[in-house]
């Protein structure tokens, strides 16, 4: 069963989107760290965030901001570890190797459970759709007639999954340092709960993107014209013709570029990062931003007008995808919602850990 982001469906199948609501099994929200726990070894690539307060949200210079990244409001949030990447194919092989799991893409779509999901009456569509699969961006675009049309630049692979990135023709043969895509909600749970992880929050995201800094709009600083030199985003005309001046035209392996000066990297552009939040247009206006947050988890509820009836998490960071013409997300604040059982080539996801998860690792 399938759930997309509604940037990302193909006009094809956007009557046989599956309304499915997965409840969240694994990888939940842990209590707040007291950072008092002594970890005597540092999670091999992983590096430790100290507790900080910063402002989350989009700050006054930012001019590519969005209403949902406003008001700007202080955080404090306590020490944790994280990725110093996002999580890779090499790894992701190697969980799929112990637990035999069975990505979101790769399943079997039941025709029975998926009609109970959508409104009555709606016909089985063909066979030949009702097939495994994800979404990939289009390489092929030469013209956009309207840049609000995304299906224009977006594809339904039958067979595209993580170990076939690009379709069941490709492969990730020699590709184990890049990260692993095609990665819904339930995916990123089911590797964090065998990990002994957590997806973290969109305050601790934002902390660790941050780096030393605690109120920059990008994370190597305020900066925009040294975007191609710090982050894997688009380049040229969007979606026609990427100029590749960062030397890479899509996807990248991790550590292609210089890491933010907390020493994490791909903090921005390459793939979005799925965070534990839900994803709420109007979570910030609602906050009582006299007060500094501490440890915030989110919205209680899901709500983006465009999509009503769905649950969407917050993803971070924008993608290789991104380009100030269409989607200014190299920034730290920027965020978007996925669908809980979205998959697509430009969304992975990175984890953390609290001292009082790794207590028993350690010992």
């Amino acid at each position: 069963m399938r759930i997309f982001h509604k940037t990302q469906i193909p006009f094809k199948i956007t009557f046989y989107i599956l309304f499915v609501l997965l409840s969240l099994f694994s990888c939940k929200k842990e209590k707040t760290a007291s950072n008092k726990l002594s970890i005597s070894k540092t999670p091999k690539g992983m590096l430790w965030v100290p507790g900080k307060t910063f402002l989350q949200g989009a700050k006054d210079t930012d001019t590519y901001a969005m209403s949902r990244e406003k008001p700007a409001h202080k955080v404090t949030v306590d020490g944790f570890y994280i990725d110093v990447t996002e999580v890779t194919n090499k790894q992701f092989k190697t969980f799929v190797a112990a637990t035999k799991y069975i990505t979101v893409a790769e399943r079997k779509i039941d025709w029975e459970e998926m009609k109970s999901q959508v409104p009555p009456g709606t016909p089985k569509p063909h066979d030949s759709i009702l097939q495994p699969g994800s979404l990939i961006f289009n390489k092929n675009v030469n013209a956009v007639v309207n840049m609000n049309n995304y299906q224009q630049w977006w594809t339904w692979k039958i067979g595209a999954n993580w170990k076939h990135p690009e379709g069941p023709a490709s492969n990730i043969d020699g590709k184990d340092d890049y990260p692993v895509v095609h990665i819904a909600l339930e995916d990123a749970l089911a590797y964090c709960k065998w990990s002994n992880r957590r997806l973290p929050t969109e305050a601790e995201w934002e902390a660790a993107a941050q780096g030393k800094n605690s109120d920059a709009i990008f994370t190597w600083g305020n900066d925009t014209r040294i975007l191609d030199a710090n982050a894997n985003t688009w380049q040229g005309v969007f979606p026609i013709k990427n100029e590749s001046t960062d030397g890479f035209e899509f996807i990248s392996p991790v550590k292609s570029y210089p890491a933010n000066s907390m020493g994490l990297y791909d903090m921005t552009g390459n793939v979005w990062e799925i965070t534990s939040d839900l994803f709420n247009v109007n979570y910030y206006k609602e906050l009582d931003t006299s007060k500094t947050l501490l440890n915030p988890k989110g919205a209680l509820k899901s709500y983006s007008p465009q999509n009503p009836n769905q649950v969407e998490h917050v993803m971070k960071g924008g993608s290789f995808l991104c380009h100030e013409s269409y989607c200014a997300s190299f920034r730290i604040s920027a965020k978007m919602g996925v669908e809980i059982n979205s998959s697509s080539d430009h969304v992975g996801f990175r984890t953390v850990a609290t001292p009082e998860m790794l207590v028993t690792e350690n010992q």
